[in-house]
């Protein structure tokens, strides 16, 4: 343990960065714009943070270490257990209890973030006997991955008003951490090399303290200092430079968190007042649909009005580096538009509007969309899938429906997008599972709908040759749905021989496409090594055909929509305690 008097931490640039689990329990932002961060919440700890825009993490997890120097060391995430409660029905502010499995102590945790800046807030109450707790030692563990990766971070200590700061910087973006009480020792150092982790791990005791840790995989520690208080609130706050990083940090903590989290709680409870009033038909109260109103829209981007991303969170985090900065944190307009919808569903019609309006700007000059992408329009996945195409078109509509599309005219987006579905169809080079080529029952019933949507835009603008084309192409596409996409030849369950596929395999670019359902083969892209990959179309199945339900296509009770749920049901239904699941 010699190393204790150097500065600079050795070890470097550690191991190799990974993401944390794809896996959440909780999304929290405050509702206003000017608090342009996000955090996300997983086994009792804070998980990737997002800022300053809502499709860039910039941490890998932020989580407390114990120990009572001598015997045992907890981390939060993987050691004690963890009870979360939101703080109410509408605001996305959690309570966390991480508790001690053998009942000693517990770390009761309140997380928000600063209402009007760009800083997370974590208040901090330890309870339990008094003569244990005052031989705990408590220490903050936080890995930055900023600018959406772990390497090439660099960490460093600075003080302000004679208390330690711990600060991240990489390409633009700092990051600072400190709380309401001091920190008694810090220390920056190289992940599974130097860090705060490796060192505590080896004798229960803080022995390095390093003041900077350039350019590597670097995590930052803070032990609390826990002498005159058993509560505290820690702070992590976001800058395009030092000065302001620290300034919102320190701006954050010197107003008391129970003013903060009465505004934070606030804001959310006035956004969510006039949804509609479901609770009444729900089995509770409209808790569960109150909050899943809310998280939708805090998938919106506070920069960006309208772009909503599909998720905060980076699915398979555990297993990727920086190679693949992708994940669910990006735009894909079938997850947008369902988003939107919903919200539309629930009464608020402007947040749908700036969604449209943000789709119609990031319409490709051909009218397509890219398969995913930034929130700045940049494509991430360059693919095609036909289905995003048409989703746009469908937004337009129902807001249509609903007269609130205000001054906005969605029409040249909508001819454009139809004209694309006309010039690509009816194979889609992606389905909605991003793997497949083919006739998709779902992709094609998006597309029938949109194109007779934007038939009836057309129309009212008196553009009947174009109504009248978009009707044709889209009756074409409807009287082959199930000469293209049921099998008459199924052997999954015994009686039942039609029903739909979830695809028949083609090639986008083949003149001669194979058309027949009973035909060809599927390849399942993520089976594990050595499984079968391989399987007859015919016996792949999905229920992406309600597609054709739900959008009017096909009878509830027609006779292979039938059939094909009971494929489903036989297939693909598991039962878990908490009832079906498919």
């Amino acid at each position: 343990m010699g190393r204790n008097n150097t500065k600079e931490a050795f070890g470097g640039p550690g191991i190799e960065p990974r993401w944390t689990h794809g896996a959440k329990d909780g999304v929290g932002t405050a509702y206003a714009a000017s608090s342009r961060v996000w955090f996300t919440f997983w086994k009792g700890i804070i998980t990737e943070v997002y800022y300053p825009t809502v499709d860039r993490p910039q941490l890998r997890d932020l989580q407390y270490l114990i120990t009572d120097g001598k015997s045992f060391l907890h981390e939060e995430k993987r050691h004690l257990s963890s009870k979360l409660e939101r703080l109410s029905r509408h605001a996305l502010g959690y309570r966390c209890t991480n508790s001690d499995p053998d009942g000693r102590y517990s770390i009761v945790k309140t997380i928000i973030t600063d209402p009007h800046s760009a800083c997370v807030l974590q208040h901090t109450h330890l309870t339990g006997d008094e003569e244990f707790l005052s031989n705990l030692r408590l220490y903050a563990l936080c890995a930055p991955h900023l600018e959406v990766g772990g390497w090439h971070n660099n960490g460093y200590v600075t003080e302000f008003d004679n208390r330690k700061v711990l600060m991240a910087q990489k390409a633009g973006t700092w990051l600072a951490l400190a709380a309401t009480v001091p920190f008694s020792r810090v220390s920056c150092g190289y992940v599974g090399r130097s860090d705060g982790w490796t060192d505590l791990s080896s004798n229960f005791k803080m022995d390095w303290e390093f003041d900077h840790a350039p350019d590597g995989n670097i995590a930052l520690t803070g032990e609390l200092d826990l002498k005159g208080s058993r509560d505290f609130t820690l702070g992590l706050a976001f800058g395009a430079t030092e000065h302001q990083a620290r300034t919102t940090l320190f701006q954050a903590l010197s107003v008391p968190f129970g003013a903060h989290q009465k505004r934070f709680m606030e804001q959310w409870d006035r956004a969510g007042a006039n949804i509609r009033p479901l609770g009444k038909t729900s089995r509770d109260d409209g808790k569960l649909y109150c909050g899943s109103f809310s998280l939708l829209r805090a998938h919106e981007d506070k920069s960006y009005p309208g772009a909503f991303i599909a998720s905060l969170s980076i699915p398979w985090g555990a297993a990727k580096s920086d190679q693949d900065q992708g994940g669910y944190h990006l735009v894909w307009t079938r997850d947008m538009v369902n988003s939107a919808s919903s919200i539309l569903a629930a009464g608020d019609s402007v947040t749908p509007l700036r969604a449209l309006i943000y789709l119609a700007v990031s319409q490709q000059e051909d009218g397509g969309f890219a398969q995913n992408f930034w929130i700045d329009g940049e494509p991430y996945w360059r693919g095609v899938q036909l289905d995003e195409v048409a989703f746009p078109i469908l937004l337009a509509w129902r807001l249509r429906c609903e007269s609130a599309l205000q001054d906005f005219d969605p029409y040249p987006m909508i001819l454009r997008a139809a004209a694309y579905l006309v010039r690509h169809g009816p194979v889609t080079p992606q389905e909605r599972w991003e793997e497949v080529s083919g006739y998709s029952p779902s992709t094609l019933a998006s597309n029938i709908a949109a194109l007779i949507c934007a038939a009836c835009f057309a129309r009212e603008r008196g553009n009947e040759d174009t109504a009248k084309y978009l009707e044709e192409y889209a009756d074409f596409l409807d009287c082959h749905v199930e000469s293209w996409t049921v099998t008459t030849e199924g052997t999954l369950v015994p009686g039942i021989a039609r029903h739909y596929l979830r695809i028949l395999p083609e090639r986008a670019d083949n003149p001669i496409p194979e058309e027949d359902p009973n035909q060809g083969c599927i390849i399942i892209s993520n089976s594990p090594p050595g499984a079968q990959h391989s399987f007859p179309a015919k016996e792949i199945v999905d229920a992406g055909f309600l597609e054709l339900v739900r959008y009017g296509i096909r009878r509830p009770d027609d006779p292979v929509i039938v059939n094909s749920l009971r494929v489903v049901d036989a297939v693909l239904k598991v039962e878990t305690p908490f009832g079906p699941c498919w």
